[in-house]
């Protein structure tokens, strides 16, 4: 599984439960489409988040990273009705920061070869 990790704050004056309508139906169309695995929406609690990269963290789950550009491809088409989805969350949060990690070991794995 691969993990595609957002940071990010909301924009100033953004309620938080707008937040989470959109994006749950901007994360429950790729789904739907077959272009993610899950998704979860965390916050910071009592401040002990990550320092400059926002309260707020959203983690997207993919099989691979075939599917995660076949997610990237279907939103990068600006078509309706991911383009509004997506517009309903990206106009509402700012600072975000990108990451990108995998479950390890991979399930590929094979132990006792290597050479380093």
């Amino acid at each position: 599984m691969d993990l595609y990790h957002v940071f990010f704050d909301l924009k100033p004056g953004t309620s938080d439960m707008t937040l989470v309508e959109n994006l749950d139906r901007y994360m429950g169309h790729l789904r739907g489409e077959g272009l993610i695995f899950g998704h979860r929406l965390t916050r910071a609690k009592l401040g002990f988040g990550l320092k400059g990269h926002g309260d707020w963290h959203l983690v997207i789950e993919v099989r691979d990273l075939a599917q995660l550009e076949a997610a990237f491809q279907h939103v990068a088409s600006r078509r309706e009705p991911v383009e509004g989805a997506h517009f309903g969350v990206n106009s509402l949060v700012a600072n975000p920061v990108f990451a990108l990690y995998r479950d390890f070991p991979d399930p590929v794995r094979v132990r006792g070869e290597e050479k380093f």
